[in-house]
């Protein structure tokens, strides 16, 4: 695995052990439990998880999902930790690289913010730009709900287009927050919004991301 999947592998491990299996999260009606389970899942069943996207294979995955929920909480922080089976493709440095830092950043994100009194985390600048990087590539399919034109913006000015349209608007922060915003956690992002009043509510509510 590579530095920063790793890293935010273990981070979210450590961060489900310590909220305990019935902890909230941001994914709205999961658990720690939950959470925990669907990591597996995506993982180790890489037929069930393909429900995420086809929607015939739903059931399916949900059936799944259900029966690793069913395991030991702490059996199921041990797979997280030790990381995918030998054979599954997140095995591969670049894929696990390009599947799972942000995958592990935002869910880790989404058991710490989901609890009171929650701190943003410092991100070191090299992990910035690879959140920014991935973002960069991503910011299309993920605003492609959007129902107004949409910009994302760092604090040193550079910028991508997430959404073409008018009226626009203009959402700045730091790439890990504006990768929490544009992954439907708009509500705990830290970002400033700039743009028509209308628009900006319309861009809170809206369901981006996957």
């Amino acid at each position: 695995m590579s530095t920063h999947a790793k890293r935010e592998r273990l981070l979210f491990a450590d961060l489900l052990e310590a909220a305990g299996p019935e902890a909230t999260t941001l994914c709205e009606g999961w658990t720690t439990r939950d959470l925990a389970a669907h990591i597996v899942l995506r993982e180790r069943r890489p037929d069930a998880a393909a429900g995420i996207v086809v929607g015939a294979l739903k059931e399916r995955m949900d059936r799944v999902h259900s029966e690793f929920a069913a395991k030991p909480y702490e059996e199921l922080i041990q797979l997280i930790r030790t990381g995918p089976p030998r054979m599954s493709p997140y095995g591969i440095k670049q894929i696990d690289e390009a599947a799972n830092t942000v995958e592990f950043y935002v869910h880790a994100e989404d058991v710490r913010r989901a609890q009171p009194e929650w701190t943003p985390r410092e991100l070191d600048a090299v992990f910035e730009n690879a959140l920014w990087s991935r973002l960069e590539k991503a910011a299309r399919l993920l605003g492609r709900r959007a129902p107004v034109g949409l910009v994302l913006r760092r604090p040193d000015g550079q910028t991508a287009v997430a959404h073409r349209g008018t009226p626009v608007v203009t959402v700045t922060g730091e790439p890990g927050e504006l990768i929490m915003f544009m992954y439907g956690r708009q509500d705990v992002a830290r970002v400033d919004l700039e743009g028509d009043k209308e628009a900006i509510e319309r861009v809170r509510e809206a369901k981006l991301g996957f």
